[in-house]
């Protein structure tokens, strides 16, 4: 519409002039320096257009070759960006070998290559190839150095995948060198020394632990895990529990697996009554059946009165499995076998358990009942081979 409207006002326009031109073509002299120049208005104009014309073309050849070669720059970023998304789709269909040479082929002329190389060592170590991968990772490390992060939590990711444990955790502590609280780091370090069996590096991490980027049931875990070897050490004393303990934030020690250990480690150092007061306010605070495992293991002074506890909340959970159990443990302690076989019992109707099944054959053997006792044995060993589908709580011998 506008350029219709602007090739209309410039024919009038120019047919206007050419109407006054013609009727008198007017007179132009220049005189420069001695030098006389005499033309018609219609010349100069020309001349004034021609000059305009060489100017524009002159101006145009010499940013050809910028305009050239940001065309050319366009069009191999554009290129670039479909083999990424090309790549991505064939290993987002498993196609690994063909994903990697998209990437690979895109890699150079795109905006973001660190996304090319890192996928491409994926890739690479999706076929079995950990050289390459490890060529890959190299190559996205040299092109982009700035981002040595993110490099490193892949190298360990993917190291961690094949059971490179020692080269993850290296990696990890990179990071966390410069980021002592990264929460992918943590959760990288922490895994890879799980999985190595190094409970030191594991325990070493625990004060930032709660920081990493972990579910809820695998940070406790992984804490469980890093508290294990300093909680049962033999040397163990109250004053180097509470030093452990202080070192670790709230949110790991209200962990239900944490407070159990620390509860069974006070209980070792003959502090049961003190074990048994923090178990007891923390089911109140949270209802877990690691904590009332530890409850029925743990002894205090007053023992009557922690059975008395256990059975009245039994009287308000009759179908809990694990506080059966627990129960049944106090009974045994207190030599009260007719309620340790009645809570035993009942245990193994609501949930078989190969632990309900061991402490069953433990009290059917005191009380001489050996054939019983075997089939009890038996049946928790069932459960743990996974070969009983499902089995059968045992029967009350007949009055």
């Amino acid at each position: 519409m506008r350029l219709g409207i602007a090739l209309l006002v410039a024919l009038f326009l120019g047919a206007l002039a050419a109407h006054f031109l013609f009727e008198d073509r007017g007179y132009v002299l220049i005189d420069y320096r001695g030098y006389l120049i005499e033309m018609s208005v219609p010349a100069l104009l020309f001349l004034i257009v021609l000059l305009y014309v060489a100017v524009r073309g002159v101006a145009l050849l010499w940013r050809t070759p910028h305009r050239l070669g940001v065309t050319l720059a366009e069009r191999r970023h554009r290129n670039a960006g479909r083999e990424l998304t090309r790549g991505l789709m064939h290993i987002a269909d498993g196609n690994w070998a063909k994903g990697e040479r998209l990437l690979m082929r895109g890699a150079r002329a795109s905006d973001a290559p660190l996304i090319h190389y890192l996928m491409a060592a994926r890739a690479a170590q999706q076929q079995g190839s950990p050289e390459r991968r490890d060529e890959w990772l190299r190559i996205a490390y040299e092109a982009t150095p700035d981002a040595e992060k993110a490099v490193l939590l892949t190298q360990a990711e993917l190291q961690l995948e094949t059971g490179e444990h020692a080269g993850a955790l290296a990696a990890a502590r990179r990071v966390l060198d410069r980021e002592p609280e990264h929460p992918v780091a943590l959760a990288l370090a922490a895994r890879a020394s799980s999985a190595a069996g190094d409970r030191a590096a594991l325990a070493a991490l625990l004060p930032k632990l709660h920081r990493a980027q972990l579910a809820a049931a695998e940070l406790e875990q992984l804490a469980a895990e890093g508290l294990e070897v300093p909680l049962a050490d033999a040397e163990l004393t109250s004053e180097s529990l509470a030093l452990r303990w202080g070192e670790l934030p709230r949110e790991i020690r209200r962990l239900p697996k944490v407070l159990a250990m620390r509860a069974l480690a006070l209980d070792r150092l003959g502090r049961g009554t003190d074990a048994e007061r923090e178990l007891r306010v923390a089911l109140k605070r949270s209802w877990d059946p690691t904590l009332v495992d530890a409850y029925g293991k743990v002894r205090a002074t007053d023992g009557a009165k922690q059975l008395k506890q256990a059975e009245s909340w039994l009287r308000e959970r009759p179908d809990d499995a694990a506080l059966l159990i627990a129960a049944a443990r106090l009974c045994m302690a207190h030599e009260l076998w007719g309620k340790a076989r009645s809570y035993l019992e009942s245990s193994i109707a609501i949930d078989p358990a190969p632990e309900a099944y061991a402490l069953y054959g433990n009290l059917l053997d005191r009380l001489g009942e050996n054939e019983r006792a075997a089939l009890a044995f038996r049946s928790g060993l069932a459960l743990v081979d996974g070969r009983a589908l499902p089995v059968p709580a045992l029967e009350p011998p007949a009055d």
